[in-house]
């Protein structure tokens, strides 16, 4: 037999590491294998050469014979080795897969790689409403859910004091059941032991061997000051139970704060729109302002107030989010004209419109309106 290159046939360099040699050997086996390259006798010539050079090369001290000697030490009575003839022509995807599934593995194989008895369980998502009120001032509130919990019978193992737990038989303790489709590997998880590896002999009659059953679950939530529409809380472990004495999930609570009637928000400021007579937007005066603590406050409205302006509360507004601070309140006026009047007031409003006649300085806007529209008609 003519001298062979097994590292250019596996196209690597002589001073190439183990994983090279296993990567390389990898994607020649998958280029020529027989099952994709059906009747191509070039494909099945490669294919062969490809794993009889890694035969050869993957083992250090076939390698380093090979390095002082060449292939022709493994044939005949080169070597005392096998020929050519005792190399793997026959490996199929299954093997090389099973390296690669290996791999990912972090090199683990066979029960022990996917062997786990316990499973966490998994987070809760929990709904929730406060009022405004609430969300300044925090509050607590009492929530129930049914949720898996730990099984009080046998304390999350899953099975009595006779059981034990013991490695699944249908996937062999690997969690894992494996189907060859053509070149194709499936794998899915064993439905036996639910991908645990495991299964406990002499099940628990309380929980039938998963360590927890569902049931009625109540506990006492802390709403922090300042939570907004979509704040989340998290409750560590207060989540499922896990499988067979698994690590807890967690709950997350979401808020949702409710719509007041007199305040809208904005992170930590609050808005109020506060109706007032025109008469007061006019001379000015004072006007009381709910607050969100349950109180009320005295704004001062200046003469000549315009309607929709706006005056600043400092330290009325809304709480920051668990903390001490506050925010601000933004008041906006909205003047009210009356729509009901005697004929006392309506007497009064006339001399009042003759007097703002006299005085053009008192409607500056309007005033300014009316030589604009004279001038547009000129």
């Amino acid at each position: 037999m003519s001298e062979q290159d097994f590292y250019n046939i596996l196209g690597i360099e002589r001073n190439a590491s183990e994983a090279d040699i296993k990567k390389a050997y990898r994607q020649k086996a998958m280029k020529y294998h027989p099952d994709k390259n059906s009747g191509d006798k070039k494909a099945e010539t490669k294919f062969k050469e490809v794993n009889q050079a890694y035969e050869i090369l993957k083992d250090s001290k076939k390698r380093s014979q090979y390095d002082n000697f060449g292939s022709s030490s493994f044939t005949g009575g080169g070597g005392g080795s096998r020929g050519f003839g005792g190399f793997s022509e026959d490996m199929n995807f299954s093997d090389i897969f099973s390296d690669i599934f290996s791999d990912f593995r972090g090199g683990e194989s066979g029960a022990s790689g996917h062997s786990r008895s316990t499973q966490g369980g998994a987070d809760l998502r929990y709904n929730t409403e406060v009022t405004l009120e609430e969300a300044y001032n925090g509050t607590s509130q009492e929530i129930s859910f049914s949720v898996n919990q730990k099984c009080d019978k046998c304390g999350g193992k899953g099975c009595d004091e006779k059981g034990a737990i013991e490695s699944c038989g249908d996937c062999n303790g690997s969690g894992k059941t494996r189907a060859q489709q053509g070149f194709f590997i499936v794998e899915k998880t064993c439905g036996k032991c639910s991908g645990l590896g495991q299964v406990a002999t002499h099940p628990c009659h309380k929980c039938h061997g998963a360590g927890r059953y569902e049931k009625k679950k109540k506990l006492k939530a802390q709403i922090p000051t300042g939570v907004e529409t979509g704040t989340r809380i998290r409750l560590e472990g207060e989540g499922e139970a896990g499988f067979r004495g698994g690590k807890a999930g967690d709950l997350y609570i979401f808020v949702n704060v409710k719509k007041h009637k007199f305040f809208e928000r904005d992170n930590s400021t609050l808005y109020c729109t506060v109706p007032i007579k025109f008469t007061t937007a006019a001379i000015g005066g004072k006007v009381l302002v709910p607050t969100i603590s349950g109180g009320k406050v005295e704004l001062t409205i200046p003469s000549g107030s315009q309607n929709k302006s706006k005056f600043r509360l400092k330290n009325y507004g809304m709480a920051m989010y668990d903390s001490s601070l506050k925010g601000d309140m933004i008041v906006l006026i909205d003047i009210e004209i009356p729509i009901k009047l005697t004929a006392k007031q309506k007497e009064l409003l006339k001399e009042l419109d003759e007097e703002l006649e006299s005085y053009p300085a008192s409607t500056p806007n309007l005033d300014k309106f009316l030589k604009k529209f004279k001038g547009f008609f000129q």
